[in-house]
């Protein structure tokens, strides 16, 4: 039986219309292009490269890694270009709302429908249920089951899991529904979010808490549904629920960060051991920012793990056995007291933590096999390959994930960890199985040399709450913004809507990337205005190029592992294109095994399916042909080894490592 998890909206976003500078690169024409035009002389035009960061113990350790890698003929993709140090630190990046994003793949618009259309389905009575029922009120309505049913004797030996969390995922789910009405400003979503909350405050109660196994737990998720829906459902009584929360719910809380598996509940056994109290501060700071009250820094700061972010802060590692999911999503409260209290320290332990869990990843960008974090230079994630089947907790690992790199992002300005929120994205939760009505959560993505997608065998599981929140924020992270410029951090078909100026512009992103290496950029503007367009360029990318309307920008230095900036005077219907070529490479699990290696192209890994265990030589690989939009085909002495993206793989067998042969 797993432990319940944690999640957490985005930083609402505050906008800047200073976009302003000047500089210039000359233009060639494109022989290919069918619609070369003669260009005017264009002194607005510039290209600069920001490379990305690491420090010096990273980048030995970078280096020794690829030494070992070249020698097994396998490249890994987990090397960043160093960044000269900065003067000063620079400016945060800030986010857009979610009504200025309209994310238009088919894709990503799926998985946020179909599970918009679950809570959207399930009856009021339902939601409320185990929450009336815990606190001591008539309970009417039909039982949802698995982890969401309250059952006063539930036994945690039990192998149904029924009544493990009750209530757990109300929040999230109210977060959800708040969050798709931002998207979609559909009255009838937001009418939902309103009931909800009003039928909540009515089951505020300590009793709700007192027979609780996950108090802190339930009380961060109501205060994220509740946060959200204040910001962005416009509900004028949010605050005042939270507020009334917080008073019954805090002395009822055990008072500071307790870690997980340690009971502080006076004569419980350890079912009551796995509340997670050290991830709430990054929900409440949040809450303090949003205009919620001093109180919510004040209780975010009491709660603030430092047992756990000390050693961090350090440079030193405190991952070895803890619990994956949840200390993963803590490196969020950690950024948020940096972001709130200024502290350089929190900043260090997330920047540490993150740094740590790159080491331990899969190719995939997933971490935690068996929702346990591991040291360094371990052997444990090899094992993993062959003795479990739980490789990672994947829609609430992606959601903690991104919430993680969104944050180091925005502060950092270092473009690897937009890398590693796209690595996750199309490798894990871009192709969880969808939430049924009936409760089916997809958990795990499993890792084995023999795996295959399954649901959880617990119904509405934690992340039945993680996947409706994070398929609503692929837009937030896809574009950020400065006094003078717009980020491109993922490359989704999507139109972003600002005002510069008094104009109001949009940017449309087309393509069919990672499946296409082209990437079109329109901009509409009733008005010329000067800004930059930085796009990332990925660290596994070579020889990308740049065009606008139709003409090859000559001398723009496209760095991978960097942001280029692309800055002129823009003016209605201008064209940019982008272009980063895709190449087959291998990435080896890890530096001890550099004959275990996954196959990549660009940022996708290409999962073997059918017969996975045929001799494959390293030359073999490399030569995989593509031989549909999204199929590709390693040709071996033996066989044809078909090769598929995660989101294409429905319920066969498949592996994502292979053995290597010279």
């Amino acid at each position: 039986m797993r432990a319940l998890r944690q999640h957490f909206p985005a930083c609402k976003p505050r906008h800047s219309n200073n976009i302003h500078a000047r500089a210039a690169f000359p233009i060639r024409e494109d022989p290919q292009s069918a619609q070369n035009q003669q260009l005017p002389n264009s002194p607005e035009l510039v290209a600069a490269a920001i490379p990305s960061a690491i420090g010096r113990r990273q980048f030995l350790a970078d280096a020794s890694r690829l030494a070992v890698a070249s020698a097994a003929g396998l490249a890994t993709t987990r090397l960043w270009s160093p960044r000269p140090s900065a003067a000063e630190t620079p400016q945060i990046l800030q986010e857009f709302s979610y009504s200025d994003i309209a994310v238009s793949s088919e894709i990503h618009n799926r998985q946020r429908e179909q599970s918009l259309a679950v809570l959207m389905d399930l009856s009021d009575d339902s939601l409320l249920k185990p929450l009336r029922a815990m606190s001591g009120q008539d309970a009417p309505g039909e039982e949802l089951g698995g982890w969401y049913l309250y059952d006063r004797n539930f036994d945690g030996k039990a192998p149904s899991g029924a009544g493990f969390a009750p209530a757990c995922t109300f929040g999230q789910w109210v977060s959800a529904l708040a969050r798709n009405y931002a998207i979609t400003h559909d009255e009838k979503i937001r009418e939902r979010v309103l009931r909800l909350n009003q039928l909540y405050a009515t089951t505020i109660t300590p009793e709700f808490y007192d027979v609780n196994r996950f108090p802190t737990y339930c009380y961060d998720k109501f205060a994220c549904g509740l946060m959200d829906s204040h910001w962005l459902a416009n509900d004028a009584d949010a605050y005042r629920i939270l507020d009334a929360t917080t008073e019954v719910a805090a002395p009822l809380l055990p008072g500071r960060a307790i870690e997980h598996g340690r009971n502080w509940r006076p004569g419980k056994n350890d079912d009551w051991s796995q509340d997670e109290s050290y991830t709430i501060p990054e929900n409440l700071f949040l809450a303090y920012q949003r205009g919620a009250g001093d109180r919510y820094k004040t209780l975010a700061t009491q709660y603030l793990d430092e047992e756990y972010f000390g050693p961090l802060s350090e440079g030193r590692s405190d991952f070895a056995g803890r619990h994956a999911y949840s200390h993963v999503n803590a490196l969020s409260s950690a950024m948020q007291a940096y972001l709130t209290l200024d502290s350089e320290k929190h900043l260090r332990a997330a920047k540490t933590g993150f740094d740590l869990l790159v080491e331990q990843s899969y190719a995939t960008g997933g971490w935690g096999p068996d929702e346990t974090l591991r040291a360094p230079n371990s052997d444990d994630v090899f094992a993993s390959l062959t003795n479990t089947h739980s490789s990672f907790e994947t829609p609430c690992g992606a959601y903690a994930h991104f919430k993680l790199t969104r944050y180091l992002l925005r502060v950092t300005r270092d473009p690897r960890y937009g890398d590693s929120m796209e690595r996750v994205m199309y490798n894990t939760v871009l192709g969880a199985k969808p939430l049924l009505r009936d409760g089916s959560t997809f958990y795990y993505s499993d890792y084995n040399t023999r795996g295959s997608k399954v649901y959880s065998k617990h119904a509405w599981a934690c992340c039945s709450g993680t996947l409706p929140q994070i398929s609503t924020d692929y837009g937030i992270s896809s574009y950020f913004r400065d006094k003078d410029s717009v980020f491109v951090n993922l490359y989704i078909p999507s139109t972003l809507h600002w005002t510069l100026d008094g104009a109001a512009i949009s940017l449309k992103q087309s393509g069919d990337y990672p499946y296409d290496s082209a990437i079109r950029f329109d901009i509409k503007t009733p008005k010329p205005r000067l800004f930059a367009l930085q796009f990332r360029i990925p660290a596994w990318s070579q020889n990308a190029s740049l065009s606008l309307n139709g003409k090859r920008v000559a001398d723009a230095v496209l760095t991978p592992g960097t942001f280029t900036a692309f800055r002129r005077e823009w003016r209605n219907n201008d064209r940019v294109e982008l272009e980063l070529p895709m190449r087959t490479r291998l990435e080896p699990i890890d530096r001890r095994h550099p004959n275990t290696g996954a196959l990549m192209n660009g940022p996708i890994v290409l999962f073997a399916m059918d017969d996975a265990s045929v001799p494959v030589s390293r030359k073999q690989l490399l030569a995989a042909a593509k031989i549909s939009k999204r199929e590709w085909a390693v040709q071996t002495e033996s066989a044809s080894v078909k090769m598929l993206p995660f989101t294409e793989i429905s319920d066969e067998p498949y592996s994502t490592y292979l053995n290597v042969t010279p």
